[in-house]
Order: C-alpha cells, then sequence, then structure tokens
C-alpha cells in the first residue's frame, strides 16, 4: 500500500519552487494562475519573499498549495508520473487541500480561494504575534498531558494541538502561555522547537475562524 504525502504549514520558505519554475513551463503557468485567481503577486511572495509576507497564513495557505501542486505537475506530466502506484492522497492539515486538488477531488482555483479566505480568518481570529506552536520531542501525548495538569494555566490557552508520532507532539496556543510551558519543560530538560507559523493552529483559539467558514 503506497500513500502520496502532501507537507502543510511550517514548511515554507522563501524561494521554494525556485528551480521547477524556472525550468518548466507549465510550473510558470500555474504560478501565473494564481495571481490570477487571488488577484495579487502570490507567486512574488514565494519566489522573492518578503519572509513576513510569506509567513502570514492568507499568503502561506495558497503558496504551499501552488508550490505542492506544481511539482506535482511536474512529475505528471513532465517524467509521466504513474498514479496507479499510489492508493491514497493525504496531506498533513493545509496538505490535504493540496491532496484534494492533486487527486482531481478539487478545483486548484477553488482551493486558493479557499484557503486565502481559510488564512484570512485564521489569522483574525488571532493575530498575529499573539499565539504560537512549538514540537515537544521525545514524549508521549499522555505525559504531556499530565505536564499541562501540573502548570495548570489560570489565563490563556495551551493544548495539544498533534499527535504525529511517538516523540513529536505539537503544542498550540497564546504566546505568553506557550513560552511559559516551554520555559517549564526547559527545566525539566525536555526540548522543544518553535514552528514557524504565524497563529495557533489547531486549538480551540480557532474557533471563531471555524464559524466564519460555516
Amino acid at each position: 500500500m503506497n500513500a502520496l504525502l502532501f507537507p502543510g504549514q511550517g514548511s515554507q520558505v522563501v524561494g521554494m519552487g525556485q528551480e521547477f519554475h524556472n525550468d518548466f513551463d507549465i510550473v510558470k503557468k500555474i504560478f501565473k494562475q494564481a495571481d490570477e485567481k487571488l488577484k495579487y503577486p502570490i507567486s512574488k511572495i514565494i519566489l522573492e519573499g518578503p519572509e513576513e509576507e510569506l509567513q502570514l497564513t492568507k499568503n502561506t495557505q495558497p503558496a504551499i498549495l501552488v508550490v505542492s501542486y506544481s511539482i506535482f505537475s511536474v512529475l505528471k506530466n513532465e517524467f509521466g508520473f504513474d498514479l496507479n502506484y499510489f492508493k491514497y492522497f493525504a496531506g498533513h492539515s493545509l496538505g490535504e487541500y493540496s491532496a484534494l486538488v492533486c487527486s482531481d477531488s478539487l478545483d486548484f482555483n477553488d482551493a486558493l480561494y479557499l484557503l486565502h479566505e481559510r488564512g484570512k480568518a485564521m489569522q483574525k481570529a488571532v493575530p498575529v504575534g499573539m499565539g504560537s506552536m512549538i514540537a515537544v520531542l521525545g514524549m508521549k501525548t499522555n505525559e504531556i498531558e499530565e505536564l499541562l495538569k501540573i502548570k495548570n494555566f489560570e489565563k490563556g490557552i495551551c493544548e495539544i494541538a498533534n499527535d504525529n508520532a511517538d516523540g513529536q507532539v505539537i503544542v498550540s496556543g497564546n504566546k505568553d502561555s506557550i513560552q511559559s510551558f516551554q520555559e517549564f519543560l526547559k527545566e525539566k530538560k525536555i526540548k522543544t522547537i518553535p514552528l514557524k507559523v504565524s497563529a495557533p493552529f489547531h486549538c480551540s483559539l480557532m474557533k471563531p475562524a471555524a464559524k466564519t467558514m460555516e
């Protein structure tokens, strides 16, 4: 059994997809299509930055879709990628949209619009700089849950957001609460890594965004 997996937010970097854009006309066409659909130069933000613009979730989400779809299109159309080899298309969080587009379950233009609106709603729910996410390494979900109870946050939100695997669990919430928990973990010699995101995804702070998109 084989699955084709697509990345989510946090994997973005200025210049991603640059070589594909330079070498393949199909990628130039996809980037141009994205600019026209969104009515602003998302391609320039992807290829040239600035980084702070790319990190805004209203840009990050369509940007990752554009690059994922571009790479997939090159593999499929330029190199004759055998899609019959894969039984499943799947994605991590945002990557679910890339999986839907590449499996012909969702139109690329529709996905661009949805992700841009989704990104704006998420950023509105928690302004830039007010939320944060960290990866906690070397621990299981139940162990982190116990530590969260010990820490006992009276204000703010600090919640388990994703159970990626044994040894990699994501915690999300208000920036101050996350920083406090990170310091608490550091005292216990537990390693954490901050994620490159502009909002605290997959936690209760995103409920207003969910209502906006209903």
